[in-house]
């Protein structure tokens, strides 16, 4: 019995730390299905939330605090899609194969089938702006998943984090800027949109992308236990 235990603690670790243990079964499938509807959620979901930040002329507010605008001054009002940290939950979660498959799923039915895209769907939308960041969802899992292959320690969870997203942010921006020159937008459209899609929202990403790889981490090691 104690060697049985032994077995299995180390198993667990395992697979909660170190490896892409998950295999192709009934379970990985309907994960990966689930994986697929969690995606165009988070694609339609938002939420907003309230924070402190520290403006560039902080300083000529310093000693006034008599003025209610000059609280507002410092709080920022964000709207935020999680997207990006559902993408990174989906590689930490199901691996590197496993991972890009509900993502390669999700375009294809963008593509062909629904509009499940934040802006619309449907063939023409490889011409969208928007689309670059899409694609970029593919080499993202692979990244991030090959990062955590070999555990999830903090380190790591960082890294994957942060490379996923850059990932995402870099291919999405150049992507941009070649459909902007192919339909000859102004330099002033595309900032606008760039400073839109990849401006402070890289900092968000990358923070809930941690929080998302941790969950994910949690959730990996409750369904080897469920299922042994």
């Amino acid at each position: 019995m104690i060697i049985e235990k032994s077995t299995r603690v180390k198993k667990e670790n395992v697979f909660k730390y170190n490896g892409e243990t998950v295999k192709l079964r009934l379970g990985t499938l309907i994960l990966m299905c689930l994986c697929v509807m969690l995606i165009i959620i988070a694609t339609f979901t938002q939420f907003s939330f309230t924070h402190y930040i520290i403006p560039v002329d902080f300083m000529s507010y310093i000693g006034d605090t008599s003025d209610t605008n000059v609280k507002q001054h410092f709080l920022k009002y964000y709207r935020y899609i999680p997207q990006i940290p559902v993408i990174v939950f989906v590689a930490a979660l199901l691996g590197r194969i496993f991972g890009v498959i509900p993502v390669l799923v999700y375009i294809s039915i963008g593509l062909f089938v629904y509009p499940v895209f934040a802006l619309g769907g449907g063939i023409k939308y490889i011409f969208d702006y928007n689309f670059g960041y899409i694609l970029a969802y593919i080499p993202a899992v692979f990244f991030s998943a090959s990062i955590l292959k070999s555990g999830f320690s903090i380190k790591n969870i960082i890294q994957a984090s942060i490379v996923a997203v850059l990932t995402i942010h870099i291919i999405g921006i150049l992507y941009t800027l070649f459909i902007g020159t192919i339909e000859q937008s102004s330099n002033a459209v595309l900032f606008g949109w760039i400073i839109a899609q990849s401006g402070t929202k890289i900092l968000y990403d990358i923070i809930f992308s941690i929080l998302s790889i941790i969950t994910a981490g949690i959730i990996k090691r409750f369904l080897w236990i469920t299922m042994c």
